[in-house]
């Protein structure tokens, strides 16, 4: 496959979606890279070499569209659409807040549903493209005291199923990534740490350690190579034994 693929990654200026971005730029593609810190994403561009990079809330009304819009102006087409952007809440349910529960359902669902959406239609026109969505092993196998994120999560799984039964006929495949505990930002999340040490999370893990981002980044690179077309509609779990009890 030639490597010059056009690759969109939400939620990329740090954690697991820099390195899917860095990742994939080592290997030649034409990366681009989006999130809501435009001084983060100016630094990564700076220090990467990425394509480009696109400033936006995607929460807020019109953003998916506005997004796409710019990357279609600027460099024409999405070859491969990474769903990474997302927002976690461990919370229990009776004290979820609706703010959160629109954030959350909006973020982990809805988005990656309309920037689907948005860049199908070329992927049909070129027989080709690459739908990658970054879940979670909490929605493959559920986390207490987080219903919502859960929730939001286990609804990617689905999606690519279904996705991918409807865009296989045109050469797109579409997949779930789940991590598990992975060594970013998200394991010093304030709402966790009221309950749970590094070392407390460590021996929930038949491994007993994190994910490591590029290990995701790898299965990401994988997925979209012509050696795993034959891989569609799958919920991968990429979680050091964590769904194995």
């Amino acid at each position: 496959m030639k490597k010059n693929k056009n690759i969109l990654i939400t939620g990329s200026s740090r954690g697991i979606g820099l390195s899917i971005a860095t990742t994939l730029n080592h290997c030649g593609y034409n990366v681009f890279i989006t999130g809501r810190d435009e001084n983060r994403l100016k630094k990564a561009k700076e220090d990467y070499g990425f394509c480009d990079y696109f400033v936006y809330d995607l929460t807020k009304k019109d953003a998916v569209e506005e997004l796409i819009n710019e990357l279609e102006k600027k460099h024409k087409k999405v070859d491969v659409l990474i769903n990474n952007a997302g927002d976690y809440v461990y919370n229990q349910i009776e004290t979820t807040t609706n703010e959160e529960i629109e954030r959350i359902i909006t973020l982990n669902t809805k988005v990656p549903f309309l920037l689907t959406k948005r860049v199908v239609p070329n992927m049909k026109k070129n027989e080709w493209g690459r739908i990658i969505n970054i879940g979670s092993i909490s929605g493959a196998v559920g986390e207490g005291n987080a219903s919502l994120y859960s929730m939001t999560k286990s609804s990617l799984i689905g999606f690519s199923k279904a996705l991918a039964l409807e865009l296989a006929e045109h050469k797109i495949t579409v997949n779930t990534i789940n991590p598990g505990w992975v060594d970013t930002t998200l394991i010093d999340n304030d709402c966790l740490k009221e309950d749970f040490s590094k070392e407390e999370i460590i021996e929930m893990i038949p491994q007993r350690r994190f994910v490591h981002p590029e290990e995701v980044a790898n299965l990401c690179k994988y997925l979209i190579s012509e050696e795993a077309k034959g891989i569609t509609g799958q919920s991968i779990n990429l979680c050091a034994g964590l769904s194995i009890g």
